[in-house]
């Protein structure tokens, strides 16, 4: 490993892999063959410290995820657990796993405490538990060891190789790791202070190692998620793109790498056919990640095929069943295939997983409108932006369902409030081009899709061609002119 240290370290890897080896006798010879790593609990009573734990567990996730034969249970599937008072046993049972991680974290200053426990699901038994106290100046070797100990628990054999890949964090600096997590924590946040703050801590990591391909990776995904949200496309645009040309020049055979020099393709550049190579070579290198499969099984739908489309999204959900995120993207691609029930039935499964994911809520508002369930619509996309209300695309979905549910002067207001909005923050015109279509103003429609064809706006790709708020345009020639221009099938 890039991190042991000479022959204590090279000693302390065979003893836990004896150890391991006994766990695997005393067990009949039956390595784990799944795992839920647990949302560590932050105890420093600071939610300073929030990133620390959070972050922690979602790189110890990334590691065992390299793991052959282990089935690791994603972030979106065991953060719901998170701030719960979760027994394990019953949270692995839900899960269907065989094994689940449990970790506390304290920090103090300089000195870092980490408790972690392994526990064996069926027996309601520890197998494993360890205190680990490091210096901050130490996360690097401190990450890495956990990894390595909790690996040797639940394999057979540990071989180099593996060690080597549960134990690589792509950079040997702390601070830039430290810096690292708080990027991805102010990032997964998905409002414009956590973007501009996550967006800065990656700055700083890369600062600190500019070798860094995770934190390139970290740039690429907060400017793609925050464009058209809060962020106009030809600043975010070419922001994401750099990153992820640094991001492959580093290391291309990473499947965030590849998932995001998709994107990138996909929403930036409009260049359908790298896009899907990347997209499949990211699924490629990582077969059990059920995101590469969401954002391919989108980009099918963006290119008309739909049957596609539902059979890859619906590979994503079987993978993680009880992940809220998976099974969005499923309802959405029902959704673009015209199964508007089937979408509903589907993003409610994703809501009872998660009730405050809001772009659960937007969407399934999409799918009662094109079930011509107006006033549920209106609800769902009441619900949205409750939860998120400095979201732009929640307040024009709620002016187009205000509009087409016959309340003229409240979409009225909405559209006045974007207009305002838009004199000091970026508001997409697609989002404009939706909430006068509620009123069903086709000029004012059709001159702000003409600006959004103009911002590069990510919106028009990934919305246009299955949105219902769109639905009664779509007879006018001028969208089919629309469709041309922007190299969209009809």
């Amino acid at each position: 490993s890039s991190f042991s240290r000479g022959l204590m370290a090279l000693a302390g890897v065979v003893l836990v892999t004896i150890i391991g080896l006994g766990y695997w006798y005393y067990s009949g010879g039956k390595q784990i063959e799944s795992i839920a790593v647990m949302p560590f609990v932050n105890e420093s009573g600071d939610k300073d410290v929030e990133y620390l734990s959070d972050g922690m567990t979602e790189t110890l996730i990334s590691s065992l995820s390299q793991l052959r034969d282990l089935d690791v249970k994603p972030r979106s599937a065991v953060f719901r657990y998170k701030g719960k008072e979760n027994d394990p046993q019953t949270a692995g049972n839900e899960l269907k796993v065989e094994a689940v991680l449990t970790g506390r974290i304290t920090q103090r200053g300089d000195d870092i405490s980490l408790y972690a426990e392994l526990i064996d699901v069926a027996k309601n038994k520890t197998m494993w538990s360890k205190s680990y106290k490091r210096k901050q100046s130490a996360l690097v070797a401190l990450q890495s060891d956990i990894a390595r100990d909790v690996s040797s628990r639940i394999t057979t054999v540990l071989s180099g190789a593996d060690e080597e890949n549960v134990t690589n964090l792509y950079t040997k600096n702390s601070e830039a790791y430290q810096l690292y997590l708080k990027g991805n924590f102010y990032t997964s946040k998905l409002t414009k202070e956590g973007f501009e703050k996550g967006n800065e801590f990656f700055e700083q990591a890369i600062t600190q190692d500019p070798n860094y391909a995770l934190a390139y990776n970290g740039i690429a995904f907060n400017q793609l998620a925050a464009m058209d949200w809060f962020s106009a496309p030809k600043i975010a645009g070419p922001k994401a793109k750099a990153a992820v040309e640094k991001a492959v020049e580093l290391n291309e055979e990473l499947a965030e790498t590849q998932l995001f020099r998709g994107m990138v393709a996909h929403w930036v550049d409009w260049d359908w056919k790298t896009a899907e190579a990347a997209y499949k070579k990211a699924i490629d290198l990582d077969p059990d990640a059920f995101r590469p499969n969401g954002y391919y099984s989108w980009f099918l739908a963006n290119m008309g095929r739909n049957d596609e489309a539902v059979a890859v999204a619906t590979r994503c959900q079987q993978a993680d069943p009880i992940s809220p995120e998976a099974n969005w993207y499923l309802g959405a691609a029902l959704l673009a295939a015209g199964r508007s029930e089937d979408s509903i039935a589907r993003l409610q499964t994703a809501i009872d997983l998660e009730p405050s994911y809001f772009y659960a809520h937007a969407f399934q508002g999409r799918a009662y409108l094109q079930a011509g369930r107006r006033k549920e619509a209106l609800e769902a996309f009441k619900r949205a932006h409750k939860l998120e209300s400095n979201n732009f695309e929640n307040w024009a979905n709620l002016a187009y369902a205000q509009g087409v549910n016959g309340n003229e002067e409240e979409a009225r207001k909405i559209i006045a409030y974007l207009k305002e909005k838009s004199e000091v923050s970026y508001v997409s015109p697609y989002y404009l081009a939706i909430a006068h279509a509620g009123l069903g103003d086709t000029e004012r429609v059709f001159s702000f899709l003409e600006l959004a064809i103009k911002d590069k706006s990510d919106s028009l790709i990934l919305y246009l061609t299955a949105d219902p708020q769109m639905e009664a345009i779509r007879t006018d020639p001028r969208y089919k002119v629309i469709l041309k221009r922007i190299n969209l099938p009809e």
